[in-house]
This record gives C-alpha cells, sequence and structure tokens, in this order.
C-alpha cells in the first residue's frame, strides 16, 4: 500500500505557508457548483456568517516570537457559500476501520443527520466490516431514524475489522455503487488507506469525494490537538484507579496495578494519572525504566511500601517492552493492520514485582487491573459527543464544498482541513522533557528512571510539538 499524495503548497507574505488540501476541480476542472442548500436552511438564518471565507486559514503554531515567520497554515473547516454536489445526486457512505473506541456511533449518527438536515442528501449507505465490506458486499441503508439513539451506545454499529485493504476491489465497489462520497473513520493505518483509495479515484478521474475522520484511543495522531474518544477513556480509567487505591490501601503492602491503553503513546496513563491523584508511579513507553539497581522501580516501591504501607502504579501496554524482550522469547508478530502484537506487560511486571519481594522476605499484596476492552467499548461521554458532532459535520462541509483527500480535526481549537500526508507521517507521543511530564513526577514523586546520558539525548532530539502538551497548543484550553 503505497501512498503518492502531492503535497499542495501556497505561500505568503512574512513566511506564511499553507497546506492545502486537494479538490475535485484539481483533476475535474469543468465541475459545476451550486449555491448552498444552507442559505435557506431556517436552523442557520440567524447566524451572522455562516459560510467560511474562501481565504480563513488555522495557523499549527499560535506561540510565536515579535520576528517570527508566520508558518504553516492548514484551510478552515465550515460550510461554503458554493457546493460541487446537489443534494439528490450525493449517494455517500460511511466506513469504520480498526479497533473500538468511543464515539464511533456518535460520528455516524452526526455524519448521516448532517447530510440529511443539512444538506437534504436522502441515499446513505454503511459498509459493514471495515475496508473489506466494501467488496464483499456488506452495507445497510442509512437514515435519521436508524441511527437516532446509536450515540448511547459503545462500539459500532457498522461493525469493524483490521486490514482488508484492496485498493482496486474497494474503488471497483465505490465506482459500480455509485457512490460519490466516502467517510472513513479510522486510525494512522485507516487514514494511509484512505489516502490510498484517494489516489486511485483520482487516477480513474472520479468526481469522489474522500474524507477522513481520524479516530485513536491512543491519541497518537498527529497535528490535531486531540483525538475523540480520548476524554472518555480517561474519565473510565479514574474507574480502575480508584478501584485499585480502594484495594491497595486496605491491605498491608497492598500494591493497585493499573494497565491502560497507549501502544506508542502514553497520552492516557498521562493524564489518568494527573486526573486521579492517587497514583504513585507511571510508565509509559516514551520513558524507559528499568528494575533493579540504585534508583530503579524496585527500590522505589519499596521506599514507597514503607512510607505509605501501600502505592498504585499505571502502566501503558506499550511501556517496558524492552525489558520483556530479554527475558521473554520476542515475538515480531503483527496484526491485519500491521501493529506489532505486543505481549503483556501489565502480568510480566505483576509476577516480576511478587517474585523480587518474595526473595527478599517482604511479602507483598498485588492486584493487577486490566480495564482496557471495557474502556475502549463504552459510550462516550458529554465533551466527546460534541467533539464527535463538530467531526462529523466538517466532514460534510468539506465534501460538499467539493474537497477530498483530506482529513479533519480542531488544532489549536479551529476545525481545519489536514492532508492526509501530515496526518500519516509520524505518530504523536508524549514529549518526555515538556513541562508536561514534569508536572506528573512532580505530583508522583517518582524517579524518571532515567539516567543523566538519556537526558542529554532527549532534550538533543528535535521532539514535534504535541496537541495535548505545551509545544505549539495552549495548555490551558483543555
Amino acid at each position: 500500500m503505497t501512498n503518492d499524495t502531492q503535497v499542495k503548497l501556497v505561500s505568503g507574505t512574512a513566511g506564511y505557508v499553507l497546506e492545502d488540501i486537494p479538490h475535485l476541480t484539481d483533476y475535474l476542472p469543468d465541475l459545476p457548483s451550486y449555491p448552498n442548500p444552507l442559505q435557506d436552511n431556517p436552523a442557520y438564518s440567524v447566524v451572522k456568517q455562516y459560510f467560511v471565507n474562501v481565504d480563513d486559514t488555522v495557523t499549527q503554531k499560535i506561540v510565536v516570537h515579535k520576528d517570527s515567520p508566520r508558518g504553516v497554515h492548514f484551510r478552515r473547516a465550515g460550510p461554503r457559500q458554493k457546493v460541487y454536489f446537489e443534494s439528490d445526486e450525493v449517494h455517500a457512505c460511511i466506513v469504520t476501520c480498526g479497533g473500538l473506541c468511543p464515539g464511533l456511533n456518535t460520528v455516524i449518527r452526526e455524519i448521516v443527520c448532517g447530510l440529511y438536515h443539512m444538506y437534504g442528501v436522502r441515499k446513505i449507505l454503511g459498509i459493514n466490516g471495515g475496508y473489506r465490506g466494501f467488496y464483499a458486499k456488506n452495507t445497510v441503508t442509512l437514515t435519521p431514524k436508524v441511527v437516532n439513539d446509536i450515540h448511547k451506545r459503545g462500539g459500532t454499529i457498522l461493525g469493524t475489522s483490521r486490514g482488508g485493504h484492496d485498493t482496486s476491489k474497494i474503488v471497483d465497489s465505490i465506482q459500480d455503487r455509485g457512490i460519490n462520497q466516502v467517510y472513513i473513520i479510522g486510525g494512522d493505518g485507516t487514514q494511509r488507506g484512505a489516502a490510498v483509495i484517494f489516489e486511485e479515484i483520482r487516477r480513474r478521474r472520479l468526481k469522489v469525494a474522500v474524507a477522513g475522520i481520524p479516530k485513536t484511543i491512543d491519541n497518537d495522531i498527529p497535528v490535531i490537538d486531540k483525538s475523540f474518544g480520548f476524554d472518555t477513556a480517561v474519565e473510565e480509567a479514574q474507574r480502575a484507579i480508584n478501584a485499585a487505591h480502594v484495594e491497595a490501601e486496605s491491605i498491608d503492602n497492598g500494591i493497585g496495578l493499573v494497565k491502560l491503553m497507549g501502544r506508542n503513546s502514553g497520552f492516557i496513563a498521562l493524564y489518568a494519572t494527573l486526573a486521579s491523584r492517587d497514583v504513585d508511579c507511571c510508565l509509559i513507553p516514551e520513558s524507559p525504566f528499568y528494575l533493579e539497581g540504585s534508583g530503579g522501580l524496585y527500590e522505589f516501591i519499596e521506599k514507597r511500601l514503607k512510607e505509605n504501607g501501600h502505592m498504585v502504579i499505571v502502566i501503558a501496554e506499550g511501556a517496558g517492552q524492552d525489558l520483556l524482550s530479554e527475558s521473554l522469547q520476542s515475538m515480531d508478530q503483527q496484526d491485519a493492520s500491521g501493529n506489532k502484537l505486543l505481549q503483556d506487560v501489565g502480568l510480566w511486571i505483576s509476577h516480576r514485582i511478587k517474585g523480587h519481594f518474595a526473595k527478599k522476605k517482604m511479602p507483598v499484596n498485588l492486584k493487577y487491573i486490566d480495564p482496557t476492552y471495557m474502556i475502549r467499548a463504552i459510550p462516550s461521554i458529554a465533551s466527546d459527543n460534541v467533539y464527535c458532532t463538530l467531526l462529523a459535520h466538517s466532514a460534510v462541509h468539506g465534501a460538499m464544498a467539493g474537497y477530498t483527500g483530506f482529513t479533519v480535526g480542531p488544532v489549536n481549537g479551529r476545525h481545519a482541513y489536514i492532508p492526509f500526508n501530515r496526518i500519516n507521517e509520524r505518530q504523536n507521543k508524549v514529549v518526555i522533557t515538556d513541562r508536561m511530564w514534569a508536572r506528573l513526577l512532580s505530583s508522583t514523586n517518582q524517579p524518571s528512571f532515567l539516567n543523566p546520558r538519556d537526558i542529554a539525548e532527549a532534550k538533543k532530539e528535535k521532539q514535534p510539538a504535541t496537541g495535548l502538551l505545551d509545544g505549539n497548543n495552549c495548555e490551558d484550553r483543555k
């Protein structure tokens, strides 16, 4: 699966750069446009300036110096005065791919209701079972009545799967069905697949808009402030941490160990720890740690147990994988999405902690809690529901305006259309030399577990600023 998306750059004065997104007229120059039906929609009659100005852009970097260049911008999301689809010609489809995440059903619902109520679209299909549903001919007709209360349920009513991406078969199916708007909800692998689908559609010169809605519970998608479902995951993680704390403090030398999601990025563990204030140690993939010797995890556990009689540890699923590989036979297996299959670090570290203190004749009572699949499967909380609505409506407005090959998301609090290549170029990760990680260390009073050489190397690396950290974004807004 290759992606040869050509980047559209528009330069301006004082170092202004617009990383633009493709438009159907780039390869279909004679495409007619139509007045936006929203101008006659009574719901929007009181809005002063509902349509987005064609020149409106959103800056990626808001913290600047007086001599800084204006920097990179993205096209602002929202409805345009002209659309490139008539309501009765639109035949839209929605597909969900990858793992579950709170808010999937809300996004589906709001795409359907947005198309139906804002633009008068009546033909909307749901593709069952992820990408392979395109060529397996599994579909369901979606109407506002069908999706009315699905936001109250977890999971996705369309079903999902990993893998199954066959570009030629998928685009053949889109063409054969007469589909001209494709809404693809999924993580980084799914968005890479969406970019390839867009390229094939462009190669065939089809009037089909492809819009991506980024989904990852780990919050590891770059550029955007955060991903939907993240707030719900942090909130639900509190229940597991609270249970671990109750168990730990109810018995001598009690240890509550909670494993949270975070394959390569430790945002859920970081924010759940900061929100809880009951956590004594947080371990994430970005921050290496070691078990034995001076300054190691065992030493810190013993110190905290002697001080307080109990402790709570939160560990992200991707943390300590290098230690597991040393002590267990390494498995270089991958799932259907191409993700490396991780070994259960929570179970492994539980046995190691118990074994270490048993040898020291210092018995500990460790309770291991893994709420991973409970968190993934719950409905989204109110703030995520609102966020999912904005994402869905932004995608609908973009597709109706003729934009294609883009994904949507908030950049510094303003929703924007972002080229696929920017979403797929890297993963968003916790920057351990950032102030947010320092705040966590201050909250837990845990050691960094880094030696001076590791710290020096981390500071040397040019880490990109992340959506939820101090870099390019205003953290106090969250």
